[in-house]
């Protein structure tokens, strides 16, 4: 049960009900963080535009690297809540239940090559409260291997999306 309480459908904004109405004819259900992102229009927004550009839409990562992120940072973060909302949607992005076990096992459990290992490596850096010593020496690293500034700033801004969706479900026990 969340710590705060988190609004009805009814009780939602006009403009996050437009959203949700689709969700709920489809699923029957709002997750809990859709609910906690509707206690703030403004947030709700912002975090919608983050979800729409670094996950639904197509970019330079693929969305098996995407998932993996999610998987990997939300594991990291002890955020069950996500882990699990995104097992679910790896699972609908055709990913094996065995590919996503070994995702949640670590990045050394993986079959991917090394290139991609070290990206993802780089992610789980980038994603601890440290991270202000990562230098350019470290990025130059990750390029080295095949990836460019864009593909590396994705990866960055998805695992920053994730401490940042992370740290909300967590605080107000969401999932719980």
């Amino acid at each position: 049960m969340a710590h705060i309480k988190l609004p009805t459908f009814e009780e939602m904004a006009p403009a996050i009900q437009e959203k949700a109405r689709p969700i709920l004819e489809k699923t029957g259900t709002l997750g809990e963080i859709f609910k906690l992102m509707a206690v703030d229009e403004k947030i709700y927004f912002a975090t919608d535009t983050m979800v729409q550009k670094y996950l639904l839409d197509e970019t330079t990562l693929s969305y098996d690297i995407k998932e993996a992120i999610a998987l990997l940072v939300s594991k990291e973060n002890g955020c069950k809540m996500c882990v699990d909302v995104h097992k679910s949607i790896a699972k609908m992005l055709g990913l094996s239940d065995e590919k996503i076990e070994n995702i949640l096992q670590g990045v050394d459990a993986m079959n991917v090559d090394a290139k991609e290992k070290a990206l993802l490596n780089f992610c789980l850096r980038a994603a601890q409260k440290d991270n202000y010593k990562i230098l350019k020496e470290d990025i130059d690293a990750i390029k080295a291997l095949g990836y460019s500034d864009v593909q590396v700033l994705e990866a960055v801004a998805i695992t920053g999306y994730f401490n940042y969706i992370n740290t909300l479900s967590n605080v107000f026990g969401l999932g719980q």
